[in-house]
């Protein structure tokens, strides 16, 4: 088998691309994504119009939010993050299944006390709660299994408030598959009718950990997003996998072989807006992934994040360019040219002038197009964010 490089026009956006996409999204093109945190899912959602194959791998390393508990509880990876993409991807319309989809997205009320609690998680196991009872079968048995199994596994001091239903499924599915994520998300993925690929980036046990300025190690994706906890005072100079949450222990993972096979039947290669270094750079730290991006000859795009990234404070685009291509370089090699692993910058029009300049005297095309829904909380409008990505396929 020999690639071709193919060289076209484009007309941003592309009408006539986009309308082909509209009217048969079946067909659509394979859109892949290196993300993780929650700021690709509206843009997820959207992006079902256009097509129905867009691969999402997704960064398993949180320790905070609602994966926290969990991981603590069971010794596992992080599946907040992976739920809330499977969610966002899942067909909604009555042709999927609703009803699923509704407990999956369903929370315990963070109000109510731990012995109600497990009073609706015993129901929903008996198949009695509403929310369960209205599942056909044999979905229904398959969640209810995943649900007892998690249940087992609970330690008595495990906390139901707030706990989402599609992550206790997830974790019970996990035990139940002898700790392996790849089953159960295939089988989620089934049950809600994604519409869609979601994997993980990694099925390693891991957590995230960086390097200050400072010379100071902090290990735990929770302690360097300045959301959960107060942000950083020096800025991140390196950031690598780490065994566990106590002490400083370096980890290597491995690029899962699915997932270099998804990379290499990809149309375009998207890195995504997020957190710069817990969701996206985190996304890029298994082994391989690095060389299976340079290897595939597509379009390769960075979306940046729009407003203040406490992970990031003072950086210019140059300077989060500079660290997208310095850590897929650890991996590409040192010498692997920029055209191999990022063309395109896809920004917003308010992109100041010299930034722009700054990153095309790397090389790289920068997109400034009209993308921004609201001027005082910027956030990327999702209808023209994908049209951009989709018009360059």
């Amino acid at each position: 088998m020999s690639e071709v490089t193919i060289t076209r026009a484009v007309r941003m956006p592309d009408q006539f691309r986009i309308a082909r996409f509209l009217s048969n999204p079946k067909l659509g093109p394979r859109l892949l994504f290196f993300s993780g945190g929650s700021a690709l899912n509206d843009v997820s959602r959207c992006l079902k119009r256009y097509t129905h194959n867009s691969i999402h791998l997704v960064t398993p390393f949180d320790s905070g939010g609602s994966s926290q508990g969990l991981r603590l509880a069971f010794n596992m990876p992080a599946i907040g993050d992976l739920r809330s993409r499977l969610m966002a991807l899942a067909d909604e319309t009555v042709l999927g299944q609703p009803d699923v989809f509704r407990l999956f997205t369903h929370r315990f009320s963070k109000e109510s006390g731990q012995e109600e609690l497990a009073g609706d998680l015993e129901a929903m196991i008996a198949g009695i709660h509403p929310l369960v009872a209205v599942v056909e079968q044999p979905m229904r048995t398959l969640i209810q299994n995943q649900l007892r199994t998690f249940q087992e596994g609970c330690p008595p001091t495990f906390d139901l408030r707030g706990a989402s239903i599609g992550n206790l499924i997830l974790a019970g599915g996990y035990l139940n598959q002898n700790k392996q994520l790849e089953p159960i998300i295939f089988l989620v993925a089934k049950l809600v009718g994604v519409l869609g690929h979601v994997k993980a980036v990694s099925d390693d046990n891991l957590h995230l950990a960086a390097k200050l300025a400072t010379g100071d190690i902090v290990v735990g994706q929770h302690l360097l997003t300045g959301k959960e906890q107060a942000p950083l005072t020096s800025p991140i100079e390196e950031i690598f996998l780490n065994r566990s949450l106590q002490t400083r222990e370096p980890a290597v993972s491995v690029f899962p072989e699915r997932n270099t096979a998804l990379v290499q039947s990809a149309d375009l290669i998207c890195y995504s807006p997020g957190s710069l270094y817990t969701s996206l750079i985190a996304s890029l730290l298994p082994r391989g992934v690095g060389r299976a991006v340079a290897s595939r000859t597509v379009p390769k795009v960075y979306v940046p994040s729009l407003g203040h990234d406490p992970e990031a404070p003072g950086m210019t685009l140059e300077d989060r360019v500079q660290v997208l291509l310095a850590y897929l370089r650890k991996d590409a090699g040192s010498d692997c040219p920029v055209e191999r692993l990022l063309n395109f910058v896809v920004t917003d029009q308010g992109t100041e002038e010299d930034d722009i300049a700054a990153v095309e005297q790397l090389g790289i095309t920068v997109l400034r197009l009209d993308l921004i829904s609201s001027k005082s909380d910027p956030y990327y409008d999702p209808v023209p964010l994908c049209e951009a990505l989709v018009s360059l396929t």
